[in-house]
C-alpha cells in the first residue's frame, strides 16, 4: 500500500467517504488511536514477559480494528473484545494485592511504560467520545477503550510485582 503523497498538504484528509479537516474530532480519535498502538508496539520493545506480550498483541490488533472502525463506520470490535480485556484483567489481578490508596505511576521501565500508554488511552477514549456525539460509532468502542486502560494500569502493577518492585504510594 503506498501513501497518497500530497493529498493532505492543505490540511484535508479523506473520512468515512469525503474530505475533512484533520484538525476536526473524527481525525483527532482516529489518530489517538494510532498513537496509543504505536506506543504499545514500543512498550514491546522492551517488556520480556510472554503473557504481557501476548496480550498487547492482541490489543494491538484490536486497537487496528477499532481504528478502522472509527474511521469507516465498521463493527469489527465486539463483545468478545471487550470480554477479552475483562477476562485479561481477572486473571493478572489474582497476582496482586488489593490496592487502599492511589499509587504514582513509575517502577520497572515496562511499568512506567505501560502507566504512560494508560495516560494516552484516556485520552484516545475522550477523544472517541467526543467523535461519538456527532457519528454513529460501534456500541463496543468507549467499553473497549475505558476497560483497556484499567487493563494497561494493571499490567503496569503486575510488571512491577514481578520485578520485586514495591508501588510508591501517592501522599497526599
Amino acid at each position: 500500500m503506498k501513501p497518497n503523497v500530497g493529498r493532505g498538504d492543505k490540511g484535508e484528509t479523506d473520512f468515512r467517504g469525503k474530505r475533512v479537516n484533520k484538525s476536526s474530532c473524527n481525525i483527532e480519535a482516529v489518530g489517538n488511536i494510532d498513537e496509543l498502538n504505536s506506543f504499545i508496539g514500543f512498550i514491546r520493545t522492551v517488556n520480556r514477559e510472554k503473557d504481557i506480550d501476548s496480550i498487547l498483541s492482541r490489543i494491538q490488533n484490536d486497537l487496528f480494528a477499532l481504528g478502522a472502525d472509527i474511521a469507516t463506520g465498521s463493527d469489527r470490535i465486539t463483545k468478545e473484545s471487550v470480554k477479552f480485556i475483562e477476562d485479561s484483567i481477572n486473571k493478572l489481578e489474582e497476582e496482586l494485592e488489593p490496592l487502599s490508596k492511589f499509587i504514582l505511576p513509575g517502577g520497572t521501565q515496562s511499568a512506567a511504560l505501560l502507566h504512560i500508554a494508560r495516560a494516552i488511552c484516556r485520552r484516545a477514549e475522550r477523544g472517541v467520545v467526543a467523535f461519538a456525539k456527532n457519528e454513529k460509532l460501534n456500541e463496543y468502542t468507549i467499553p473497549y477503550l475505558n476497560r483497556l486502560s484499567d487493563l494497561l494500569f494493571t499490567l503496569a502493577r503486575v510488571a512491577n510485582k514481578r520485578a520485586g518492585v514495591e508501588e510508591e504510594e501517592w501522599k497526599s
